[in-house]
């Protein structure tokens, strides 16, 4: 009978395991459909719209109140965003960065914002939300929007909402905005009500502060209805691109002049989490169309001077594209915009907006469309699985482009000793609102972030890190997964056991060093020691080179793993017992004698985020 008990309960949880294990990639999300219309008067600087949309409840909880953005009331003197600005600006910090004055401003903002006029000032104001024909209750609290529901939203149901609502576009200080340093007009990004996401932590209803941003997945329908002579570039298709013109016409196509003062924009963007667009008199549009890739579109201010420049992005790019697609997958979406716009580089679904025509912000913020706008990962929450990954994926896109043989992350390995030596670090883990310091969330989001993929490469072999990308690329995408969903994909793909990698590296700031100790001899064989001085344990590889020029290669597997990486390069290796964390110190023994050697180096390839490399390598003099 127990026997019996025992094995219908190991059944049970062989079903329950499989169960998640199918699940996971296929839980809940909420869905919604937007249709807007916007009327653009470029005088005043302001629009008025509305929003149709059908909201779908997929979660298992009922629902008697929604949340919506409004992120340009940012940009107001007094406002969280600006006030949280400023008191940042008051510390001075060891930062390298040359732009920030010796204090921790973001240079872009300063205290711009509390020196906006009425007229600079963006508001956006929603006079009416309502649910079949009935107003409901509207709070604002700043950025955002509550509403309260006059009859709750029932799991697995449909709702269709109706929104009025006008909005000033605020001059350009952070992303979006109207004239910007560059001239453009308009650069507009965070322009609508937007629904706040709602998942299995709940609503996620985070105020504006300038930092990141989290959609639900949907449709969008969007009519912009604006002065002939504004040229519009999006995020999207464009339906009726015979009618405006402006080089979106096929070819040989005559466009009809416009019979008023204004054109209307017909946009559609499908299953992306957000929407952008920017228009101004003054742009050109130049196109590329890369082998079994998207047409890319390069919109941009019309100076002849920065003409050839923008020609070289443009093939830079097309040339960028297989190797982004081999690599990290291929892009889903037909198109993709770099528009001229905003304050440095910002990712949308579809499009970027950058101020200049540089390949380096423009192959940055395109590889953002594969971590975080196929992904939709929640960046509030988790900055450096987006822009970690960002930064490491177009660092190794441009390096291969230009053929770089040396190591190409040594920048963001200085980045993040800067930050590890300088008191200021914070956990990953962080809400990206809530760092203590800019110069502590930017070197965590993208140095650190960057460096959990380079040091997986180390951990697991970099040709698994690969296969656990594209992994992670056909099992997540569209999925908003998580850390733990990487950390799952990776340790299925390598065998291993990783949750202590992500644990010690995000959870927490312990660090990493390592150093060679003694050698000595015992029953005839040559003794190594090793040390742990760092709290943050590793596996290990050693090279030990000798006078004869041959070399051998120790690989010193952790315990916590579970398993052992793929020999990487041709020296032989010699795969020794496992190293257990607890453990500070570690000897292992090779069959040459002690005389034959001419150097120990601990991590050779340098990917080990080691915090002092000078006890690394020790060299016996002859």
């Amino acid at each position: 009978m127990r026997k019996g008990l025992q094995t219908l309960f190991l059944l049970l949880s062989v079903i329950c395991h499989l169960s998640s294990a199918t699940a996971q990639p296929d839980r809940w999300q909420q869905r919604i459909k937007y249709n807007i219309n916007v009327t653009m008067d470029v005088v005043a600087n302001r629009f008025a719209g509305t929003e149709k949309l059908e909201y779908t409840n997929n979660s298992p909880d009922t629902l008697s109140r929604v949340f919506f953005h409004l992120y340009w009331n940012a940009f107001q003197p007094g406002s969280s965003m600006d006030v949280r600005s400023i008191e940042l600006g008051k510390m001075r910090i060891n930062d390298p960065k040359k732009d920030n004055d010796g204090l921790d401003w973001d240079p872009r903002v300063k205290d711009r914002i509390s020196k906006l006029t009425p007229a600079e000032i963006g508001y956006q104001r929603v006079s009416s939300i309502k649910i079949n024909g009935i107003d409901q209750v509207l709070k604002e609290h700043e950025t955002i929007l509550e509403v309260v529901l006059s009859k709750p939203i029932l799991p697995k149901t449909k709702v269709l909402m109706d929104v009025d609502f006008t909005a000033q576009v605020p001059l350009q200080v952070r992303r979006s905005g109207r004239d910007n340093k560059e001239g453009v007009r308009y650069s507009m990004s965070q322009w609508y009500p937007k629904m706040v996401e709602y998942d299995c932590q709940g609503w996620n209803a985070n105020p504006y502060i300038a930092r990141e941003f989290y959609g639900v997945w949907g449709d969008y329908n969007v009519n912009i209805t604006i002065d002939k002579d504004y040229m519009v570039a999006a995020g999207g298709d464009l339906q009726n691109a015979n009618e405006v013109g402006f080089g979106y016409e096929a070819a040989g196509t005559t466009v009809k002049p416009a019979t008023g003062a204004v054109k209307t924009w017909k946009w559609q963007a499908y299953n992306v989490h957000d929407f952008v667009w920017a228009a101004d008199p003054g742009y050109k549009m130049i196109t590329r169309a890369p082998k079994d890739g998207p047409l890319l579109r390069f919109v941009y201010k019309a100076v002849d001077s920065l003409e050839l420049r923008w020609q070289r992005t443009a093939d830079t790019a097309a040339l960028a594209y297989p190797i982004m697609a081999r690599t990290f997958g291929a892009y889903p979406y037909k198109t993709y915009t770099f528009i001229q716009g905003g304050d440095g580089g910002m990712e949308y679904p579809m499009a970027t907006l950058i101020r200049s025509a540089s390949i380096g912000a423009a192959l940055h913020e395109w590889m953002h469309s594969w971590y975080q706008m196929m992904m939709g990962t929640n960046e509030s929450l988790y900055p450096w699985m987006d822009e970690g990954f960002t930064e490491y994926s177009s660092t190794r896109v441009i390096a291969q482009l230009r053929d770089v043989k040396t190591f190409p992350y040594t920048a963001s390995y200085r980045s993040y000793f800067n930050l590890a030596k300088s008191g200021l670090e914070e956990p990953a883990t962080t809400h990206s609102d809530h760092y203590n310091t800019n110069f502590g969330y930017a070197a965590t989001a993208y140095s650190k972030g960057a460096l959990f993929l380079v040091q997986l490469g180390y951990i697991v072999g970099d040709s698994l890190r690969d296969k656990i990308l594209l992994a992670y690329y056909d099992q997540w995408r569209f999925k908003h997964p998580n850390p733990n969903d990487f950390i799952r994909v990776a340790e299925k793909v390598s065998g291993m056991e990783l949750d202590w990698y992500k644990e010690y590296w995000i959870n927490g700031t312990k660090t990493i060093d390592y150093a060679v100790g003694d050698i000595n001899v015992a029953g005839g064989k040559t003794q190594i020691s090793l040390k742990r001085i760092g709290k943050m344990p590793m596996p290990i590889d050693v090279l030990l080179t000798f006078k004869d020029g041959t070399q051998e290669m120790h690989y010193i597997p952790l315990n916590l793993m579970y398993g052992d990486k793929p020999a990487e390069g041709s020296a032989p290796r010699i795969i020794h017992t496992e190293w257990r964390w607890t453990h500070p110190d570690y000897t292992f023994e090779t069959a040459r004698p002690i005389k034959d050697l001419k150097s120990i180096e601990i991590d050779p390839s340098q990917r080990l985020a080691d915090m002092n490399r000078t006890n690394n390598k020790l060299v016996i003099p002859d």
